[in-house]
């Protein structure tokens, strides 16, 4: 049977799956629509019969069907079956691409491909002209390169004209709706759920400190008891925990126990979830990767711990690292889902019913938590520079994308231009290599001293899990391994095949420059050099009391002994710890030279002068120091405290002091409460707040602190002249016009505006404002000012804004009270028409 008379309704092996019901609806609706989402929970078979019921769609018009798996054994699996349905081998009208793996040919029509192979191709051709259709599987695992995946093809979709739009299918057990919907603006449609029911068992803990590899082991022998015609598929958070159930377990000869985890073989994995011969069973002990789009043949019990292992980034410290954490209900009900799978199954949960409700509903997306260097990198190669140019349905994290554009700038992939930012020829051709940034530019560089084939072998370990973590911490002995097949232990021989088929790949992908002889680091130091061409922060020299610090400021140290404790420098490849852990621990690292900072590393080496204030000598003293990160490498003492440093000291010095160590007068700080007052009514005046004053220290006061060499010479200086260089020319005549520093009162005198106060005040004596009407203001009308009427002793009488209500309404009860108390001086009883005075009644005029 070939994909050109392939019937999902009619084929015997499909025809009872729920899917079926929908494939119709599917087909029209991305005849009529670009868009489009189906929701199908596990079991419904949306994953293997969707595809091929789409072969004969008239909108495919002869192009090809791109399905993006997350998981390569999930990839493969899945176009297997399809291909097993047309009855044809992988390859033909069904074929799958992944990393190490590939399995098309000139009549492939459905591709099943992971996700770097899917953000290579948008690379490569961001219009993808040969494709109708990608179809985006498993998509509520929501991770970074699935987003992005999408957000591109969306982009490119944008960008470029086609004949025949490109459709994109986003298929899911669980989808959260409303945001996806909204973010394509995408019908809905719906499958129904799983064929066959499964009985759901929750089984706490006995007690809160117990082992979840000891519940795990009695929770499988159990199962083996009560299901004897069941294989069991048990789901542990992670390595770890499966090497300890499966050395604890005690089970029958004719019961194989198999791990399934993404560290393993293809053929391994292969293993884990072929078909047995008849009267055997198997337990596969796997970690999620066993979730999804997977089928295990003769499983219908599942025993769920309720755990993964997440790597989530920390900005803070630019590393990620390992958290074990609670799967979420939507996990939980994928997990779930494989006991039926084939039949009726069982499902038991390791913790509380009433823990359940508590466990969040889905899982966060990876894009909040991972490490963005990648995303960044493939984003400037694509042009953009600005993640809210793209539409996302989750907007990549401030933070982290701040922290992954530094570090691509730290490489060199990319620069600083006069316009913003750009891709460097490194980084584009880092971006090139399609792996994480670090490992491209290490490639990079070992390409250039000519040793290419060994950069590709640690890069291949690097992109990896580690499985030799118990060997030491040596990387020089997984170079042994890799390079010696002799020496390799067998347990280790399946790493060893997919790691040397992978530093092919890569090789492959780097065009090796001629290389001088003289560029060429000796053989002992070529380990050190690469790893901290990818690591540079993680370069670190030894403690005197233990333990390593890091260019990153950070502390680490080996958890085991090693012969690198004696090391004076390490590159170190891997570091990091579990939530809970104290400090880091150094998994692998290989000996640094340190004459490499001299040659192929002195790029690494910052140079600076650090001036600090004595107060045992009352001056600033100044050292020269070369740091590699936050490794002090040498320093020296200088003679002469430069210019510029110095300054700097002082306006930090300032700066921690809120001003305060500035010599203040009344002159300085009533220019300053002018000037904030003028903000208020103009905003193109500059701001003159402490926070503004203190951030732009440099611009205003710097001039002014050349001359300062000890702390107690700021008194000196004129503070005056130095806040109003903030000030234009013009500016300062507009301030002095608009809000004149005193203003003239009826009397003649000229009295001083408090500009503290808001609104302004004017504190004057009550006789002298006799006859005025009008209550003063300055800037034209535009400021009122508080008038203070004060007695003849200077204390306020009256506070008004109104100084004509004030003779009407207030001023008898005023002089009834005060005539008495001070008779030296005129109290009459019309205010309006008295003349107005400073003095006394014997000193009156006339």
């Amino acid at each position: 049977m070939n994909g050109s008379r392939f019937k999902a309704h009619q084929h015997p092996d499909t025809l009872h799956l729920p899917i079926t019901g929908v494939l119709e609806a599917v087909s029209q609706t991305l005849a009529d629509r670009d868009q489009l989402l189906v929701e199908a929970p596990p079991g419904a078979g949306k994953t293997t019969v969707i595809p091929l019921a789409l072969l004969e769609a008239p909108w495919l018009a002869g192009r090809k069907i791109l399905m993006l798996q997350p998981r390569r054994i999930a990839a493969r699996s899945a176009a297997a079956r399809m291909a097993e349905l047309l009855d044809e081998r992988p390859g033909e009208t069904v074929g799958y691409r992944m990393r190490l793996e590939s399995r098309v040919g000139p009549s492939t029509r459905i591709e099943v491909v992971t996700e770097g192979i899917l953000l290579r191709m948008l690379a490569e051709d961001p219009s993808l002209e040969d494709v109708a259709v990608i179809i985006f599987d498993e998509f509520h695992e929501r991770s970074l390169d699935g987003d992005l995946a999408l957000t591109l093809a969306l982009h490119g979709r944008e960008l470029f004209e086609r004949e025949h739009p490109l459709k994109l299918l986003v298929m899911s057990a669980t989808l959260e709706q409303k945001d996806l919907v909204d973010y394509l603006s995408a019908s809905v449609i719906r499958s129904e759920g799983r064929a066959f029911p499964v009985a759901v068992h929750y089984r706490p803990a006995r007690s809160p400190k117990e082992r979840i590899a000891d519940r795990v082991k009695r929770a499988i022998e159990d199962a083996v008891d009560r299901h004897p015609e069941s294989s069991v598929l048990v789901f542990l958070p992670g390595q770890g925990e499966i090497n300890q159930v499966a050395k604890a377990l005690s089970v029958s000869s004719d019961i194989s126990v198999f791990p399934l985890l993404g560290s393993l073989s293809l053929e391994e994995q292969r293993r884990a979830i072929a078909p047995l011969s008849a009267g055997q069973r198997k337990i596969v002990l796997a970690t999620n990767v066993a979730e999804t789009s997977l089928t295990i043949e003769g499983i219908h019990v599942v025993i769920d711990s309720g755990l993964e292992r997440r790597p989530l980034f920390d900005p803070n410290t630019g590393m990620s690292r390992l958290h074990t954490v609670s799967i979420s209900r939507a996990s939980a009900e994928q997990r779930l889902g494989r006991a039926g799978r084939l039949a009726p199954g069982t499902c038991y949960r390791l913790w509380a019913e009433s823990q359940h409700a508590q466990r969040s509903a889905h899982l966060a997306p990876e894009i909040e938590e991972a490490d963005l260097a990648g995303l960044v990198l493939q984003l400037f190669d694509w042009g953009v520079y600005d993640p809210a140019e793209l539409k996302w349905l989750t907007p990549p994290p401030a933070g982290p994308y701040q922290q992954a554009v530094d570090l691509l700038l730290s490489l060199g992939a990319a620069e600083r231009t006069a316009t913003g930012l750009a891709l460097t020829n490194h980084g584009s051709a880092m971006a090139g290599v399609a792996t994480h940034p670090r490992l491209a530019h290490m490639l990079i560089a070992a390409a250039e001293v000519g040793a290419l084939e060994q950069g590709a072998l640690l890069a291949a370990m690097l992109s990896d899990r580690d499985p030799l973590r118990h060997e030491g911490p040596d990387m020089e002995t997984r170079l042994e391994y890799l390079q010696s097949g002799e020496r390799c232990p067998a347990r280790y021989r399946g790493w060893q095949q997919r790691t040397r088929k992978l530093a092919k790949q890569l090789q492959s992908r780097i065009d090796a420059p001629v290389v001088t002889p003289l560029s060429r680091p000796v053989a002992e130091q070529l380990t050190g050099y690469l790893i901290a061409c990818a690591y540079p922060e993680r370069i670190a020299r030894r403690r005197h009391n233990g333990g390593f610090q890091l260019a990153n400021g950070r502390s680490a140290r080996f958890a085991e002994p090693s012969s690198l404790d004696k090391a004076r420098w390490l590159a170190v490849a891997e570091v990091g710890g579990r939530a809970g852990q104290r400090g880091d621990g150094i998994y692998s690292a290989s000996a640094l030279d340190s004459a490499l900072f001299d040659t192929l590393l002195s790029d690494l080496l910052r140079e600076e002068i650090h001036v600090d204030w004595d107060k045992q000598s009352g001056r600033f003293v100044a050292e020269r120091r070369v740091r590699c990160g936050e490794l002090l490498f040498a320093s020296e003492s200088l003679r002469e405290v430069p210019e510029a440093e110095r300054v700097g000291k002082l306006l930090e010095l300032i700066r921690d002091g809120r001003l305060t160590t500035l010599p203040w007068d009344k002159s300085a700080e009533s220019f300053v409460a002018r000037a904030r007052q003028m903000r208020a009514l103009d905003e193109g005046f500059p701001n003159y707040s402490e926070d503004a004053l203190a951030d732009s220290l440099e611009d205003w006061l710097a001039p002014f602190l050349v001359a300062v060499k000890r702390l107690q010479d700021l008194k000196k200086i004129d503070l005056l002249e130095a806040l109003k260089a903030r000030m234009t020319w013009e500016q300062q005549r507009e301030l002095d016009q608009s809000l004149p520093q005193r203003f003239a009162v009826p009397s003649g005198s000229s009295i001083a505006i408090d500009y503290h106060e808001n609104p302004p005040v004017l504190a004057v004596k009550l006789q002298e404002m006799f006859g005025s009407t009008e209550t003063p203001s300055v800037a034209k009308g535009r400021l009122p000012l508080v008038v203070h009427l004060l007695s003849p002793a200077g204390r306020p009488l009256q506070v008004t804004r109104d100084i004509a209500h004030f003779w009407t309404e207030g001023y008898a009860e005023v002089r009834k009270e005060m005539r008495g108390r001070y008779p030296k001086h005129p109290w009459p009883e019309d205010p309006l028409t008295a003349l107005p005075t400073r003095h006394t009644k014997k000193r009156q005029p006339g």
